[in-house]
């Protein structure tokens, strides 16, 4: 493992850390924003963001990307191609980082990285990021066309699309129904060819998506970490004391009337 001095990231070679020092030495350097980059590589795509070129075009339905191998990663929405597959669910994937993420998140129990505002671990400094704004509200994502700002690039987008009709709608192949974001076309994917990849470690059951089965999780478990401030009655599931927190406040709202 090798560190990195000025930011202390690690790296798994000393070749991978040299490429990162880059970053810092600012050897590779936007001319226009001042944007560092790890290599020449890495800067040709960069640069890219501000001429506007995209060369490399998909042929099925004609969408261009600023590098090949975004292209190649496009291309197997067409495809349906998942080239990399989970050792121990025998799930599949179109990119070796979505396949390397699902390991992390779903048989990993290695959560380094520390939420500093309510103690939540994340197994990658990505989803700790993606976190914050849970807490700070920040809203880093602003449109082009209007004064909508959102926090996750996600929302901007499928804004974009819906709003403005800038970018592509993610469609279904068997039934047409149209998605704004790829990850919940692959979901509704699964359910029609009835992929259940997510097995409970207590019970048989399975289940399309990992969230499914974290909301199925607490069934097993004898804490109930939700409470009702208004009665103080506890639920294992915060939907089920979300749901249970607007029957109770109406109750208590008819009884300050009445008083």
């Amino acid at each position: 493992m090798y560190s990195c001095t000025e930011c202390k990231k690690w790296f798994s070679t000393q070749r991978y850390l040299q490429r990162h020092m880059n970053i810092h030495c600012c050897k590779y350097t936007c001319s226009v924003c001042g944007h560092s980059c790890r290599d020449r590589r890495d800067l040709t795509m960069h640069r890219r963001i501000h001429s506007g070129e995209k060369p490399f075009q998909c042929s099925v339905c004609g969408k261009r990307f600023t590098d090949a191998g975004w292209l190649t990663m496009h291309s197997r929405t067409h495809t349906r191609e998942k080239p990399y597959q989970c050792s121990v669910c025998d799930k599949s994937f179109s990119q070796s980082s979505g396949l390397q993420s699902h390991e992390r998140r779903i048989h990993g129990n290695e959560k380094p990285h520390l939420c500093s505002y309510c103690g939540k671990q994340f197994a990658t400094v990505a989803d700790m990021k993606r976190h914050l704004p849970v807490h700070t509200g920040a809203k880093s994502f602003s449109c082009r066309h209007c004064s909508e700002e959102f926090v996750w690039r996600e929302q901007l987008n499928a804004h974009l699309l819906k709003s403005h009709s800038e970018g592509t709608w993610f469609t279904c192949d068997i039934c047409q129904k149209k998605f704004s974001l790829k990850g919940n076309l692959k979901q509704h994917l699964e359910r029609h060819v009835g992929a259940k990849p997510y097995v409970c470690d207590e019970c048989p059951k399975r289940f399309c998506t990992a969230s499914e089965l974290k909301q199925h999780q607490p069934v097993h478990s004898v804490s109930k970490g939700f409470c009702c401030f208004l009665c103080n009655t506890a639920f294992k599931r915060k939907g089920a004391v979300k749901q249970h927190f607007k029957k109770c406040s109406a109750v208590y709202n008819i009884s300050a009337l009445l008083l």
